[in-house]
């Protein structure tokens, strides 16, 4: 439908944030969103967010899509990049039932990164104060056996929908985006959407 908000999923903040500048579109990571409402006193599922958050659990589905659904509607705009969303088939099945004839899917960017790279760059911008508290080595093991066991399932089902563009996020920030934009920029112009 072309009179849907046009939207990418990726998974990688500091690119995400690159990406919105550039392309103009409105950067929602549903991690941040959940560890606002985590922090926030009033909000509904405070004490479910911050269980998962803690046990690096994937917080339930419904939770997270409507808090991502609430920012697209206060953010009055209509070009989304969603980070780090869907991460199982629970979270897909609940996007799809919810949002699926709202939004127009373009295409989901995945950054491949070792383990261990990975890790490293978690623990550092811990200790940096990032002020995460899954930024640990346990629940980054959590989190690892997470993606590899819920969210790859995931990036598999968007590769044989031919959504998938791998970008190799080993690199420098900057070596990372300059294969993110011409990436983008060919398949926006080939979506005709843009």
């Amino acid at each position: 439908n072309s009179s849907c908000p046009k939207l990418i999923r990726t998974g990688k903040g500091t690119q995400c944030q690159k990406i919105a500048n550039e392309f103009g579109f409105v950067h929602l990571s549903a991690g941040e969103l959940l560890r606002q409402a985590r922090c926030d006193e009033n909000a509904p599922h405070r004490e479910i967010i911050d269980d998962c958050i803690v046990t690096g659990k994937i917080v339930p589905v419904a939770v997270t899509c409507s808090l991502l659904e609430e920012a697209m509607k206060k953010s009055g705009k209509s070009k989304f990049l969603i980070d780090g969303f869907p991460r199982n088939y629970d979270n897909l099945e609940g996007w799809n039932a919810s949002m699926s004839d709202k939004v127009k899917l373009l295409f989901v960017l995945f950054f491949e990164c070792s383990e261990e790279v990975c890790t490293q760059r978690c623990l550092a911008r811990g200790n940096a104060g990032s002020g995460r508290t899954d930024d640990n080595l346990e629940s980054l093991k959590k989190r690892f056996e997470t993606h590899m066991n819920h969210t790859m399932p995931i990036i598999n089902h968007y590769e044989k929908m031919n959504l998938v563009h791998r970008i190799n996020a080993m690199n420098s920030v900057d070596e990372i985006f300059n294969n993110v934009k011409t990436v983008i920029q060919k398949t926006l112009a080939e979506s005709g959407d843009f």
